[in-house]
């Protein structure tokens, strides 16, 4: 690959580096954004979210919101396989919003995009959505970090977007300096829904809670495989792992 592009935003340092096949966006020297001209799936956390988003158990998921939107990789497998959905996104980077349109071929996805911060935003959006991401993200200078603090207030904001047999989803980086938060609002997900799940690729360091009043399993993905033309794509798909959470333990 080579890189073709440096771009600093206000947020972040992006650079743009290409193959014949594949645009990346490195920050950091990590990839915050992917797109390959014929396979979709990466191994990484953006097959949890995607997979997560068909977990939805009243059928097929209508709308969905996307907070922390980046150049796109989730919304692009999304497209793919859900191509009626309506896709509404908010990102607060709009230099990298421009970016993933003239790289990433963002536009393509015809999804409603807002340039806005996303916690901000969400209090006065009076919709409601069959699935609402949550993938905030910004970049620091050796790892990424959810701005703000991701607290009870936040959960109930996010909730109030939710239709009755909606789904939030949030990603979660797991590991070392990420214990704390993930610990957090996973114990925020169990006192907010009756079902929470957790979606993981084997070789991914993130993992995507799902909450809800209900929650397909696993065997409910399967079939989705068969959307996947690469036999690779199809590969990683059937290597996602869906587990219910427990519940909370009933305080004494």
């Amino acid at each position: 690959m080579q890189r073709v592009e440096t771009t600093t935003t206000r947020f972040q340092k992006i650079e743009v580096w290409k193959s014949p096949q594949v645009v990346e966006f490195r920050v950091e020297q990590a990839v915050h954004a992917w797109r390959h001209s014929q396979r979709f799936l990466t191994g990484l956390a953006w097959d949890n979210i995607i997979a997560a988003t068909l977990l939805h158990s009243g059928g097929i998921p209508r709308s969905i919101l996307m907070l922390g939107l980046a150049g796109g990789t989730t919304f692009r497998a999304i497209r793919h396989l859900l191509p009626e959905a309506e896709l509404i996104a908010v990102d607060i980077d709009g230099e990298l919003i421009e970016l993933a349109r003239e790289h990433m071929e963002l536009d393509k996805l015809q999804c409603e995009i807002h340039i806005a911060d996303a916690y901000e935003w969400i209090k006065q959006c009076r919709r409601q959505f069959d699935v609402v991401i949550d993938d905030v993200y910004l970049a620091g200078k050796t790892d990424v970090y959810r701005p703000g603090h991701w607290d009870a207030k936040i959960m109930t904001q996010l909730k109030r977007l939710l239709k009755p047999d909606g789904m939030l989803l949030t990603n979660l980086v797991r590991g070392a300096g990420h214990r704390t938060l993930q610990s957090k609002v996973r114990n925020l997900y169990r006192e907010h829904f009756p079902c929470v799940k957790e979606v993981r690729t084997p070789e991914g360091l993130n993992e995507t809670l799902c909450g809800s009043q209900q929650i397909a399993g696993a065997a409910s993905l399967r079939v989705w495989g068969s959307h996947f033309s690469s036999a690779r794509d199809r590969n990683l798909w059937n290597q996602i792992t869906v587990r219910r959470l427990p519940a909370l333990a009933a305080s004494s």
